[in-house]
């Protein structure tokens, strides 16, 4: 049975390469899969044959998406080429929402036998201005996984078939190691104060987080002195800009690769943009502070024009519906205002264990162990219906 997934950036590849796992799994000796998929690496390690690799190819916010607007299109157009010449038993499709919304309105069109899964919908219920794109994606989309509740709810009550799953992140960190196991691996003694920085995913980022968030760091590192950085790479070739950067503000900061969980779970404190390493470090009880800057001009056409707003940016934030990490977005991400939230969370004991509280309440949120293996047994049924 052929499955082919599409999606993009760093966050898609991991979700693909653990749901890709799960499949394995569950189908064992009974179904044989092919998996041919638009992502990354991790998919790659897992057993799928990748298309194009879509890890790079992403950006968040209206200026900042024109660079990949023509690799984007040259993805979805070798994806329904493909989609055309090898019909495919079943398509799933992970979050990426331009190139998967066009994905999903071909097989709707053309393929419209073959089951279409969306897993990991995009944050409609949280920015939607309009519900042109909900209801495309409802048209299209045959059976809708939901890892939110409230995600869950917008799309049931929009049409679509849901099934709230939970939140694959409580699978994944069910390995993550212990902090002494991690400092131990680090090298990172006891008493030393950790903070871990992650200012990138995207490419626009090194651009417009790096530098409030290292200058943030440089006053912290000034403040106290025995504190080290840990910086995780999301891509090998954010190393050099990073490294470099480093070198320019004078932190004491250590660059490594695959090691994001050992770096999680050893920190006292991050640092970091907005994304689903928030969820991460909330379930690794890590007190943070969420930074997020986009171009002025997205902002300016955003506010003005579309008169759009967002509840919260942060997953830790919307999951509840309540400011559980201090989001600090646009005009208020400067270094002054990092530092000082910052500075708050690493010095009150009373601040730091009411987020580790409401950590607690978000994780009741997030569903129970064993989120992987439903999606993966949901699709797979829908396999053996076709």
């Amino acid at each position: 049975m052929r499955i082919f997934i599409s999606t993009g950036e760093v966050s898609g590849d991991l979700q693909g390469s653990l749901l890709i796992t799960a499949m394995k799994r569950q189908a064992a000796a009974s179904l044989q899969l092919e998996i041919v998929a638009l992502g990354g690496e991790k998919m790659a390690e897992a057993g799928a044959i990748i298309l194009s690799n879509t890890t790079g190819i992403g950006s968040m916010g209206l200026i900042e998406s024109l660079p990949y607007i023509l690799p984007t299109l040259q993805v979805q157009r070798q994806a329904i080429a493909y989609l055309k010449q090898n019909p495919p038993d079943l398509v799933v499709l992970i979050d990426y929402m331009g190139p998967n919304i066009g994905i999903g309105t071909y097989m709707q069109k053309h393929l419209p036998q073959v089951p279409v899964v969306y897993y990991i919908a995009p944050q409609e219920w949280v920015w939607s201005m309009s519900l042109r794109n909900t209801s495309r994606i409802v048209g299209f989309t045959d059976k809708l996984l939901a890892i939110f509740p409230e995600e869950a709810r917008y799309f049931r009550a929009n049409g679509a078939n849901v099934s709230w799953v939970g939140h694959p992140l409580i699978d994944r960190m069910q390995s993550a190691p212990s902090r002494l196991e991690a400092r131990a691996k680090l090298g990172i003694e006891p008493e030393q104060i950790a903070i871990a920085l992650l200012p990138a995913s995207r490419r626009q980022e090194l651009k417009y987080l790096l530098p409030v968030i290292f200058q943030a760091a440089q006053t912290i590192q000034a403040k106290l002195p025995k504190v080290h950085f840990w910086i995780p790479l999301s891509l090998e070739i954010y190393r050099q800009p990073i490294e470099e950067a480093i070198r320019r503000y004078g932190l004491r900061a250590t660059v490594v690769s695959g090691q994001q969980k050992e770096v999680f779970a050893a920190a006292d404190f991050a640092i970091t943009k907005s994304g689903t390493v928030n969820l991460e470090l909330a379930l690794l009880n890590v007190p943070q502070v969420v930074v997020y800057r986009l171009n002025p001009i997205t902002v300016w056409i955003a506010r003005k024009i579309l008169r759009g707003s967002i509840p919260f940016a942060s997953p830790t934030n919307l999951v509840v519906m309540k400011p559980i990490v201090p989001e600090l977005l646009q005009e208020q991400a400067t270094p002054e205002n990092i530092t000082q939230a910052a500075m708050e969370l690493l010095i009150n004991p009373e601040r730091r264990q009411r987020t580790l509280a409401d950590y607690a309440q978000m994780r009741c949120c997030l569903g129970e162990v064993g989120v992987c293996d439903r999606v993966a047994q949901e699709i797979l049924q829908m396999l053996n219906k076709g």
